[in-house]
């Protein structure tokens, strides 16, 4: 076939956005996008070389490739093939991995390099992102998963009410130890950090920038996670000082959008996406909440308008994960402090569904045996210690 140059370089640079989620840094720096051949016509050939052989992020990958080179106008059919790096390719992809962890001051926490760490992120409040997050636990939790949550939205922090919980945080071995959820119908544990268990309720949390950073910190490097599948961070709405905090000290989070119908709130969304991509992490689907609901007389009601959340994954070039209908029942369950994620009808299947996209495509748990995480613990071995 007839090469086209231009057309590989576009789609190289796009898949800049491909991020192994491990590792924390996308798939070009690291070496493992070995070659993209572009057709006359647009059909290309992307070949990946993965860390190692039978790497259970393969199909993520090749799922991410495809998404994001077909971003790229004039890209026609997709053939992604799979090799394995030899010794030398991964010792070059180590000390790349290194420099980057040392870049960022990545920070050492009692998590397991098996933890799929999930930030749930919004443009701008009032979508519902906090109630998406504890629904969302709740919903794999149910599945049997070990599950934790990090309210850091340290200023708004609203999941001890949403979960129901009250209580204070004990130290043991100076580790704070998260308190675990006392719920119906989880077949895992809901293991819980949030300020609202050190600080009233009704006081003010009045801080800024490099305080919220060290509480947020704080809450991962000293607390006692003990075995966790999921790691769900509530982060506060905006591009702001916390979510940057946390792609620095956390290089493998991975983002979760939460946006509503409205091209406004769309286009909001869109700049969390943008920031978590500057900070080279892997956006891994988009969640629509309040779309059009069903009455019990059968039609539909569409108060916040329709699609946002489909543009807007389509914009990114991530999955939809679900959208998630507008119901009262939604407003009740927050101020119960009993998540509808547990009950049955609309909004407990949605959450459903989204858990399953989640366990089953977007971030299935790892399996440690011969995986990227192998050598990210070499890594962070090397490294000791806070990145030090």
């Amino acid at each position: 076939m007839h090469a086209n140059p231009e057309l590989a370089e576009r789609v190289k640079d796009a898949l800049r956005s491909v991020v192994d989620p491990e590792l924390g840094d996308d798939i070009v720096s690291l070496g493992m996008l070995r070659d993209v051949r572009a057709s006359e016509t647009g059909d290309l050939v992307v070949e990946v070389a993965l860390t190692v052989a039978g790497c259970p992020l393969r199909s993520q990958l090749r799922a991410d490739v495809v998404r994001a080179a077909r971003l790229v106008p004039g890209v026609g059919e997709i053939e992604v093939r799979t090799g394995v790096m030899s010794k030398d390719e991964r010792a070059v992809l180590m000390d790349r991995a290194r420099a980057r962890a040392q870049e960022r001051s990545a920070i050492s926490t009692d998590l397991p390099t098996s933890t799929r760490v999930l930030a749930i992120a919004s443009g701008k409040g009032g979508v519902g992102k906090s109630s998406v997050t504890v629904n969302l636990a709740v919903a794999l939790a149910r599945r049997g998963v070990t599950v934790g949550v990090l309210d850091a939205d340290v200023w708004g922090h609203s999941v001890p009410r949403l979960l129901g919980m009250a209580g204070e945080i004990e130290a043991r071995d100076r580790k704070m130890i998260p308190l675990e959820a006392s719920l119906p119908g989880l077949e895992g544990r809901l293991k819980v950090v949030s300020m609202g268990f050190l600080a009233d309720e009704d006081s003010a949390i009045m801080w800024r920038g490099l305080v919220l950073n060290r509480a947020v910190q704080h809450f991962l490097e000293d607390v006692a996670w003990g075995e966790v599948d999921y790691l769900l961070v509530d982060l506060p709405p905006g591009t702001g000082d916390i979510q940057m905090g946390l792609a620095r000290m956390m290089p493998r989070t991975e983002v979760l959008i939460v946006t509503t119908p409205p091209l406004a709130a769309q286009k909001v969304a869109g700049r969390a996406a943008d920031m978590a991509r500057k900070g080279h992490l892997r956006v891994a689907g988009v969640i629509e909440n309040m779309s059009p609901f069903v009455c019990e007389h059968g039609s539909e009601y569409a108060l916040f308008g329709r699609g946002g959340g489909r543009r807007l994954a389509a914009e990114v070039g991530v999955p939809l994960l679900g959208e998630i209908p507008l119901h009262p029942a939604a407003a009740v369950a927050g101020d119960t402090g009993r998540p509808v994620a547990l009950g049955t009808g609309p909004l407990a299947e949605a959450y459903a569904g989204i858990a399953t996209e989640v366990l089953e495509k977007v971030a299935p748990p790892i399996e440690m045996s011969g995986c990227t995480g192998r050598l990210l613990e070499a890594v962070e071995g090397a490294l000791g210690p806070a990145g030090a």
